[in-house]
């Protein structure tokens, strides 16, 4: 089925990925990672930065925080196409404060593919009653390492840096996450609502390319889309997920000629709206179709937070999700240069409900208010439902997706609607 795409002024459209490089954000601004907290460079919440790591120091920047607010830097480092990569490369980010106490440390590997792709983690600064340490206003600190393998290319990996603050709730809610027996959660949603993976959609594919970084992911609702990806490509697409929802996923490869077995020929990564990881899975190929799914999730509840397990603690917000494809730079010497047909199969559970109520705006709002509001279910990008997604709460830019062979007046009035839900959320209000 084709697409009919109305792209409103405001925001560039969406880039398309068609190149391996990940696709740094245009507006990122430029800062150098110092090799000592004393020099480290002041980081903006609501700003995105584009830095380098070197293999063998640590980079360091700062944050400047109030004391109420939950402030969270996602960091991005991208390995240079070409270069040699072992699965346990990575990065480990660590948030101190300026006693150099430690209130998160998070690290992230390239894993089974052994192939250059993005690779996210994420610290943290959250406000909590029971801890002692990394609490109250002043300045905190950032610190990227390198976890490098022995065999690795010692070269210098590119990073994005995006900080967000999250505001404090105006009304505490329950400490118990959704995925426990019999919690209820902020949102309303019992933890029996949580019962196993989702099962994938069925239904004809829709074209869809990816976008090549965050900034310019590729705006999908619930729905089967199929998309064209080249060894060595990672593409990002951007699902709303509201608050009381769940989100599944489920990755295929097609067949082609036989070959030999590669692990991690596919990977399937999962992000929440402040750009932290929440799961991913890898998919082992020899040539004939294979698939892979997400592990099962809870609905998105603000107390998820207090969950030990990753994939759990990571759908605590409402907001954009971001899924991310990676096809392994050695299907192109085992297989050919491709492009591969991925068929992405999204599924959104349930209807969206009203969240908590923050004493103040998300830095920066936009990823956060891109998902649908109460009463508003997931509407089916592939079984029938018109697609409607903002990428930038900044800018007031939606992409309206339609199915062909929808008339002109209809398409008229769907992007009359959007234009309709821009202006609320100028004026404060949700959509």
């Amino acid at each position: 089925m084709a697409l009919a795409v109305v792209t409103l002024t405001g925001q560039p459209a969406l880039a398309d990925g068609t190149s391996g490089a990940y696709g740094f954000a245009s507006d990122d601004q430029p800062v150098t990672g110092a090799s000592t907290t004393a020099d480290a460079q002041l980081l903006v919440p609501g700003r995105t930065y584009k830095s380098s790591l070197p293999a063998d120091s640590d980079v360091s920047y700062r944050l400047d925080l109030d004391a109420t607010s939950n402030a969270y830097v996602s960091v991005t480092a991208v390995p240079r196409a070409g270069t040699l990569v072992t699965a346990t490369d990575g990065i480990r980010v660590t948030v101190r404060d300026a006693d150099s106490r430690s209130c998160s440390v998070e690290s992230a590997y390239v894993g089974p593919s052994r192939s250059p792709r993005p690779v996210v983690a994420w610290g943290s600064r959250e406000t909590a009653a029971r801890r002692t340490s990394c609490q109250g206003e002043g300045r905190y600190y950032v610190v990227v390492h390198r976890i490098a393998g022995t065999s690795s290319t010692p070269d210098d990996w590119d990073l994005e840096l995006a900080p967000f603050l999250e505001p404090r709730l105006e009304k505490a809610v329950g400490t118990t996450p959704t995925g426990s027996t019999g919690s209820t959660g902020s949102s309303g949603s019992s933890g029996s609502s949580d019962s196993g993976s989702l099962d994938p959609l069925t239904g004809p594919a829709v074209p869809r390319s990816g976008g090549s970084g965050f900034g310019a992911a590729a705006a999908v609702e619930q729905g089967v889309w199929s998309v064209d990806i080249s060894p060595g490509q990672t593409l990002f697409y951007a699902v709303p997920v509201g608050w009381g929802q769940r989100i599944g996923a489920t990755a295929e490869l097609g067949s082609t000629r036989r070959g030999g077995y590669m692990g991690g020929a596919l990977n399937m990564a999962l992000y929440n709206p402040a750009r932290g990881p929440v799961d991913d899975v890898n998919l082992g190929y020899s040539g004939s179709q294979k698939s892979a799914s997400l592990g099962s999730l809870p609905p998105v509840d603000y107390a998820n937070r207090y969950a030990s397990l990753g994939s759990v603690s990571g759908t605590r917000f409402a907001g954009t999700y971001y899924l991310a494809l990676h096809l392994a730079e050695g299907m192109g010497e085992e297989y050919g240069t491709g492009p591969y047909e991925v068929t992405l199969r999204v599924r959104v559970e349930g209807t969206a409900e009203a969240g908590p109520t923050y004493d103040g705006r998300f830095e920066p709002p936009g990823p956060f208010e891109a998902a649908a509001g109460p009463g508003r279910g997931a509407a089916g990008g592939g079984e029938g439902g018109d697609g409607v997604a903002g990428n930038d709460g900044n800018d007031a830019v939606m992409t309206v997706v339609a199915a062909a062979g929808l008339g002109g007046g209809t398409l008229v009035l769907a992007a009359l609607g959007v234009w309709t839900a821009v202006a609320r959320r100028r004026a404060g209000g949700a959509w």
